[in-house]
């Protein structure tokens, strides 16, 4: 091979490289477009530039559910033919935001609060609501925690805990531990 072309040779691998890390750089510069805050469920962490679709677990949270419940059986018997602590569940229940990470969930106008994180996680603090029996209305220890998993579906794993001192043919207050497994969906 004569000089002209090995000359010509490494002119155009030089010129050629230099193109390719041109178009390199463009694209590293134009960036991937996606979800740059960390906070949102849909965080991309390699996005270079916000396209806007950041979806956040505090404001998917919110908004009407729908329930299917999975709960324990009470302790004791209940003299109400066919009855399952699954009917206590209401089918739906509305989750309002209270500011910040703060939830108001309304189970049958029984209301507590719960804490949701950036990833979706809620955490649900012991507290006392008022849950309708047939025969009287209960206080009852309520506390758990679910997740969030997308914008139409989710769970939440409670426990339920009270004494219950109303049945006439059981003489003696009962305690009760209950734990409910429920599906949330939009």
């Amino acid at each position: 091979m004569t000089d002209k072309y090995k000359v010509l040779v490494v002119i155009l691998v030089i010129l050629s490289t230099v193109i390719l890390s041109c178009k390199e750089e463009e694209e590293i510069i134009a960036g991937i477009a996606g979800c740059t805050d960390s906070n949102a469920l849909n965080y991309l962490f390699n996005a270079t530039s916000n396209d806007g679709s950041c979806i956040y677990a505090y404001e998917i949270a919110q908004g009407t559910w729908d329930l299917t419940p999975d709960c324990s059986d009470l302790p004791i018997p209940i003299p109400i033919p066919d009855f399952s602590v699954n009917d206590l569940i209401p089918e739906s229940i509305n989750v309002d935001g209270g500011g910040g990470d703060t939830l108001y969930i309304d189970m049958n106008g029984s209301k507590f609060t719960g804490v949701i994180d950036s990833a979706g996680n809620i955490l649900v603090d012991e507290q006392t609501i008022s849950i309708d029996f047939s025969a009287a209305t209960v206080p009852v220890q309520v506390s758990g925690d679910g997740m969030i998993e997308s914008a139409n579906s989710g769970y939440m794993d409670l426990k339920y805990s009270g004494v219950i001192d109303f049945i006439p043919e059981i003489p003696i207050p009962v305690p009760f531990n209950i734990t409910c497994y429920i599906d949330l969906e939009k």
